[in-house]
């Protein structure tokens, strides 16, 4: 039995998930989901981009909520997957969304953040063979700019298409320090940069004490967001799958922090 007990602050059927899974390995937690994903208003602009996705060489899916919401736009557009443009993930729980659907999915096995998605050497063949490449980013409402930098920097035409947002859920003021205490939790994760900011945000006045515990993050760049906020303990889990936080985990025994 692990000595680890978290918090853990996925979206609520993630959260679920990954507690599950969690508790099949020994590791105690509880969930206060801090992402709340919310469907953005039908528009004609995804009306067009979905109607025209044969203009692309490749359509990047950066999220799980965005890959269901792009099935479901699929479904009314393309009944038979359509045959181009090729299709890409940042991890493969994404990745593993699409294939229910018969996509095939080209993932980074060696990292589940944008670096490693741009050094995939079947992105790289998908916008060398294409004329005027053209590459579709489908995604949360605002988000990281670090994609479409670095495909326009290769000469690549680049268009986003949002189709939700993340919001906060609503809690009781110091309903985050009392989930910790309530809990005995030693340890917390975000899964994203968003993730840690409503972490910090409801934590309010109480955060100076939740930053002397361990915190887990997905990639570098939360990691150096969190210490610029103030946590002490930061520990990178090179992904935001199970598998990587459970690896972190393993290798960090929380008698050693």
């Amino acid at each position: 039995m692990s000595a680890w007990r978290l918090l853990l602050t996925r979206p609520a059927e993630e959260c679920a998930a990954l507690a599950q899974t969690l508790a099949a390995q020994g590791i105690a937690s509880h969930c206060l989901p801090l992402l709340a994903i919310e469907s953005l208003p039908e528009c004609a602009e995804q009306h067009e981009t979905f109607a025209g996705l044969r203009r692309y060489c490749a359509v990047i899916v950066v999220s799980k909520p965005a890959a269901r919401l792009s099935l479901q736009w699929l479904a009314r557009y393309w009944p038979q997957a359509p045959a181009t443009p090729a299709w890409f993930s940042v991890g493969a729980a994404t990745a593993d969304v699409l294939a229910e659907q018969g996509l095939q999915v080209h993932f980074p096995v060696s990292g589940d953040d944008s670096e490693a998605l741009l050094e995939l050497p079947a992105l790289q063949q998908a916008i060398a063979t294409a004329e005027a490449p053209r590459v579709l980013i489908l995604r949360g409402e605002g988000g990281r700019e670090f994609l479409a930098e670095r495909l326009r920097g290769q000469g690549v035409t680049v268009d986003y298409l949002p189709l939700y947002r993340r919001t906060l859920p609503s809690y009781p003021a110091g309903e985050l320090m009392r989930c910790v205490l309530a809990e005995r939790l030693n340890a917390l994760m975000v899964s994203s940069g968003q993730g840690l900011e409503h972490l910090l945000q409801l934590a309010g006045a109480d955060w100076p004490r939740l930053a002397r515990l361990p915190l887990f993050v997905p990639s570098p760049r939360v990691a150096e967001q969190a210490r610029r906020a103030g946590a002490e303990i930061v520990v990178d889990c090179r992904g935001a799958s199970a598998a990587a936080l459970q690896a972190a985990l393993e290798h960090f025994p929380a008698a050693t922090l």
